[in-house]
């Protein structure tokens, strides 16, 4: 294997990637060429390095040189400055990672100070097209393991030991449920992986996948092994482009190196997988109606019980992880449980993955340890708020979860304290929000979002959510009434008690956890009909400021709405009944004359 004196480590995730980070690779690739140095400098295209604020991202080793908002007309001075005379490009670097002249070490940069890779460890470190640079980082050894040295019951003890809890939302204990298929009757069992994705503002699966699919592989792989099947399947949405091929060639990959198909690794173990695609459709991130669609029907839940487990793909026994559960396996079986538990909390063990989004300075993916609070993840990894904004909550679980207020910043994060929060860890999205967001108008676009997304398939989710909309659409636009709290509280109750699948069950979290910590909120925009944040148009004023004024009708100019009148060098008026509320005219005032009114 050649041995080059500096490797250039390309962002190659979808953030990334929408960035241009494909020209970027290209051009290093050139002008590498151009300057001789290919036999010196090996450009490799990885997946997510996890600060997408960032992005493109290129890092250099062995300095480390983390370089930020990169354009591929930086690619040349990169080249001939670092590369070639060994000045590191101070402008390009990361402000954080630049401290007294000296650069800092990514773990010593506040980004990832706190964080602890577990599932997201080769994301940003191996090129995830080449499956020996997986195996140069352990992998597939987790699995020469458990084929050599341990029998099923041993590798399920180990999930067991390890207090392992499901990533995809409802946190049930993985090694339980692998006993549960185990042990299950029947000769032909199936073990599948969840990558249908859907929440708004989630993106933990799909990066790995993007930059890491050879672990999910090598864990279902272990999985099968450990219940006696000999077939998986990958569920993932064809909206994840670049997940699908990367997974496509790492399947390929696995079969030519004997780590997937018949005699595995020289033994009798056999093992298999396909990837199926699915439409979109959200209700297909629960169980059951994913393996409905697997099956070639629309994707719509079924009761329950018989679980999976029992009674799964094509009634046989199945076994359902998602993404980042199935990341973890390897490291466990190579480390061992007790590792593992020793990371989180008591009842919550080892790390998270969140896609941190919203009103924070430092967007990204993150992985920290269980038991890391709020405070840590909104204000040391996530930078603050950006502007100087106060922070007002986050919100996790996505459709599924609940909002978390500022008074509870240092919640811990983990199943139980979310669940006492009213919301839930679901897959992993975190959204920031600060001051300038309206609560209530949250709730509504969750609500919007699950009504969109129901099957249709029990009337509570398809009729029950439908109601709840209405009612927040019209308490958003002025129109509500103290008896519309009253009967949108009911109703969410009633549903979360009678719908049939997780997605129904929970879609009232939203409503519930802003019912709970934001009423004023509410009762601001049913009593007063004003809204505290500033959001919500229907509720909003814009007003001109006669004594700021100066007459000089550019407001006037630039009103789509014509609602703007007046004469040239004296105060201006805007028509409430013709106003938009578009803001157009606040953005083009050159004397901050002219503002929004709760």
């Amino acid at each position: 294997m050649p041995l080059y004196r500096s490797h250039v480590l390309v962002c190659g995730g979808t953030g990334c990637t929408s960035g241009g980070s494909d020209r970027i690779y290209d051009a290093f690739l050139k002008e590498i060429e151009a300057q001789n140095l290919k036999d010196e400098i090996q450009v490799i295209r990885t997946g997510c390095f996890g600060l997408c604020a960032e992005g493109p991202i290129v890092i250099v080793y062995p300095e480390g040189a983390f370089y930020s908002k990169v354009a591929d007309s930086d690619v040349k001075e990169i080249v001939e400055e670092h590369l070639l005379k060994g000045r590191i490009v101070k402008r390009l670097l990361y402000r954080e990672s630049v401290e007294e002249g000296q650069i800092k070490s990514l773990n010593e940069v506040k980004f990832y100070k706190k964080q602890m890779r577990i599932a997201l460890r080769n994301c940003g470190v191996i090129n995830p097209e080449n499956i020996e640079e997986y195996i140069a980082y352990d992998g597939y050894k987790a699995l020469a393991k458990v084929l050599t040295e341990m029998t099923p019951e041993q590798v399920i003890d180990w999930v067991k030991r390890s207090g392992l809890r499901g990533r995809g939302g409802g946190g049930f204990p993985t090694g339980l449920k692998w006993e549960f298929a185990a042990k299950a009757p029947g000769d032909v069992k199936y073990v599948v992986c969840n990558a249908d994705e859907g929440d708004p503002g989630a993106y933990m699966d799909r990066s790995i996948l993007e930059g890491d699919p050879h672990s999910v592989i090598e864990a279902m792989a272990i999985a099968g092994y450990a219940i006696g099947s000999k077939q998986g399947y990958v569920y993932v949405r064809a909206e994840y482009p670049l997940a699908v091929k990367r997974l496509e060639i790492a399947i390929e990959q696995a079969r030519q190196y004997g780590l997937l198909g018949k005699n595995i690794l020289g033994t009798d173990f056999e093992f298999d997988i396909e990837i199926r695609l699915g439409a979109g459709a959200f209700v297909c991130g629960e169980e059951t109606a994913l393996m409905t669609s697997i099956e070639g029907h629309r994707g719509e839940p079924r009761p329950r019980p018989p679980f999976p487990a029992v009674k799964g793909l094509w009634g046989k026994p199945t076994l359902l992880n998602n993404v980042e559960t199935y990341a973890n396996i390897p490291v466990i079986i190579l480390k061992g449980p007790e590792w593992f538990a020793s990371i989180g909390t008591e009842k919550s063990k080892g790390t998270k993955v969140f896609a941190l989004v919203g009103k924070v300075n430092n967007t990204g993916l993150i992985e920290v340890p269980m038991g890391t609070t709020v405070r840590e993840i909104v204000e040391d990894i996530g930078g603050g708020i950006p502007g100087g904004k106060k922070f007002k909550a986050v919100q996790t679980g996505g459709p599924s979860g609940g909002c978390i207020p500022a008074s509870l910043m240092d919640t811990p994060i983990d199943f139980d304290s979310l669940t006492a929060l009213g919301t839930m860890m679901g897959s992993g999205g975190m959204i920031v929000m600060d001051e300038d967001t309206c609560m209530v108008d949250i709730a509504k676009f969750f609500l919007e979002f699950t009504v969109d997304e129901s099957c249709g398939k029990c009337p509570p989710c398809r009729i029950g959510t439908r109601r709840m909309l209405e009612i927040l659409q019209k308490i958003t636009s002025g129109n509500g009434t103290e008896e519309d709290l009253e009967k949108l509280e009911e109703l969410a109750y009633s549903i979360k008690d009678s719908a049939l699948c997780g997605l129904g069950q929970t879609a009232p979290n939203p409503v519930l956890s802003t019912l709970r910590y934001f009423r004023d909120e509410y009762e601001a925009h049913v009593k007063e009909k004003r809204c505290p944040a500033g959001a919500c148009k229907a509720l909003l004023r814009i007003v001109i400021d006669k004594e700021l004024c100066k007459g000089c009708g550019i407001c006037a100019k630039n009103c789509p709405a014509n609602a703007i009148t007046g004469q040239i060098k004296k105060p201006f008026e805007i028509d409430q009944s013709k106003c938009i509320k578009c803001g157009v005219c606040i953005e083009k005032c050159p004397f901050k004359a002219i503002s929004k009114r709760a």
